[in-house]
């Protein structure tokens, strides 16, 4: 485990209905009975590439969240939550371990053409709650393994329904064509439509939430935990008739209000079967958002670049949480929070033991609660990419060691194609995200000790988890599940670097 070290004493807070036609509502079921403890229901909502700003109160303009908002009036807004590394595929492994991606060997976007995925050793938030009784299912993008053995139900979940990874990854990618495969809709561990439409991709989103409301209305009778990953608002942007030209933002925002709607259906779902008061609902993202996409990507509000960097634009997310009687209704969070405290927080929630092998996350239970007093678990975060270290906070102080990130090259793309990308680089530079959450004044000068007291508490990581920046290699190393490589092929077109995506 990462040696937790006390927090230094410069160290502070950063302060810084539509109705869908197309997904008829089931009968009702009859309202769940009391339960003899308290363990919650869990439902994890995990959207995909929605940016800090995308908000309302914080950069949204053009379109209206009322389910969203509704969220954050009944519980708790989140300002300062992380996700460890801003990529699809290394974000979900992240939340459903508890882990830093780099210690487990899950990084960047696993695509139709990976050969490894989640090993069997690595214990996951459904599995961990399976043990303790739960019912569990997942509906929506995976990407921990698109291989029969990585999906979904061989880790934990009862069911499952969605796509094995992004949904850009087919025939229809603006930029490669041919690079990508017919993209799969699968159920269980089966292909249940092995090449996915433009008409199919419309109706995912609420494909997604009726099958999660429907889990709810059959498990009512038990705790339950349902993990919505909605596939949007990653591009390409889809929605139903309903709300296909309905904001002044454009498919961006038709996209989001149809996933508030979405939101609200669930909502709706847990106060008809009477279990709303003894659910926890958590709504975060994946990563911040891919600008290149220009109109058919979220902001970033007053953040640096985004999606596929260390900088905030990347990793600080939008995350409303509420569970009634727990968590205080209408209050907001500052304290730095991560995914990947979920597992380890809902773990002491259900009374479930943690991993009998190293994880990352901390308890947040204090945070949610509203707690005087309550600060971050955290003495200290790391931001790797892939295998390296490109920066570390603790408190309010956040260090970059030097590395390249991508920056858009002018204008952004628009109409489902991107805009270019240059390399920007970065030497140390030291930041103070209590009053320059942009990360665009570099005080390192003003403040040498800090710079320098950072330095030394990144030793511990690359100790432990490496920094490939330095060539090292880290002692708490864990590989993923590998496939042994295919047979040689004819030569083909190969498919975009998803390192960043």
């Amino acid at each position: 485990m990462i040696c937790r070290v006390l927090l230094l004493l410069f160290l502070g807070l950063v302060g810084v209905a539509a109705a869908q036609d197309a997904v008829s509502p089931e009968p009702a079921a009859a309202p769940a009975a009391p339960r003899p403890d308290n363990r919650p229901n869990i439902v994890l909502i995990f959207v995909d590439d929605m940016g800090y700003g995308d908000l309302s109160g914080i950069g949204q303009r053009g379109y209206e969240t009322p389910n969203l908002e509704r969220l954050a009036r009944q519980g708790m807004r989140f300002t300062d939550f992380l996700v460890p590394q801003a990529v699809c595929g290394a974000s979900r492994a992240a939340l459903l371990t508890g882990c830093y991606p780099n210690r487990i060997g899950m990084l960047g976007a696993p695509g139709p053409k990976t050969r490894y995925g989640i090993h069997d050793r690595e214990v996951l938030l459904p599995e961990l709650l399976k043990a303790q009784g739960y019912a569990t299912s997942m509906a929506g993008k995976w990407h921990l393994g698109h291989h029969p053995q990585f999906l979904p139900t061989h880790h934990g979940f009862d069911e499952y329904f969605g796509l094995p990874y992004s949904n850009d990854m087919w025939p229809q990618h603006p930029e490669t064509p041919k690079a990508y495969p017919e993209l799969p809709l699968i159920e269980g561990d089966r292909v249940l439509n092995p090449s996915v439409t433009a008409e199919d991709q419309e109706h995912l989103t609420g494909w997604y939430t009726e099958r999660a409301t429907q889990f709810i209305r059959d498990h009512a009778q038990e705790p339950f935990f349902v993990y919505v990953a909605h596939s949007m608002p990653h591009v390409p942007l889809y929605c139903t008739d309903p709300f296909r030209g309905a904001t002044a933002q454009g498919p961006y925002g038709d996209v989001l209000t149809e996933i508030d709607w979405s939101v609200g259906q669930i909502l709706a779902t847990l106060e008809e079967v009477n279990v709303d008061r003894q659910t926890l609902v958590i709504f975060t993202s994946d990563n911040g958002p891919w600008l290149s996409y220009g109109r058919h990507a979220g902001s970033a509000g007053p953040l640096r670049e985004g999606k596929g960097t260390s900088w905030e634009g990347g990793v600080r997310v939008p995350c409303l949480m509420r569970w009634p009687g727990v968590i205080p209704a209408g209050t907001t969070c500052h304290e730095l929070a991560s995914t990947i405290d979920l597992l380890p927080t809902i773990a002491k929630v259900v009374g479930a033991p943690l991993p009998d092998h190293p994880i990352d996350g901390l308890d947040i239970g204090p945070l949610m609660r509203n707690e005087p007093g309550a600060r971050t678990p955290h003495p200290v975060y790391y931001y790797y990419w892939g295998n390296a270290l490109e920066a570390i906070r603790s408190g309010p102080w956040k260090l970059h060691f030097p590395h390249e990130y991508r920056s858009l090259t002018g204008t952004p793309g628009d109409d489902g194609r991107p805009g270019g990308y240059t390399v920007g680089k970065t030497g140390p530079a030291l930041y103070n995200l209590s009053w320059d959450v942009g990360e665009t004044d570099d005080v390192q000068g003003q403040f040498p000790e800090v710079r320098k007291q950072l330095e030394e508490l990144a030793e511990a990581a690359r100790a432990e988890l490496g920094d490939s920046a330095q060539q090292r290699k880290g002692t708490g190393l864990r590989p993923p599940a590998q496939l042994p490589p295919e047979p040689p092929a004819a030569p083909a077109s190969s498919a975009p670097n998803e390192a960043r995506r």
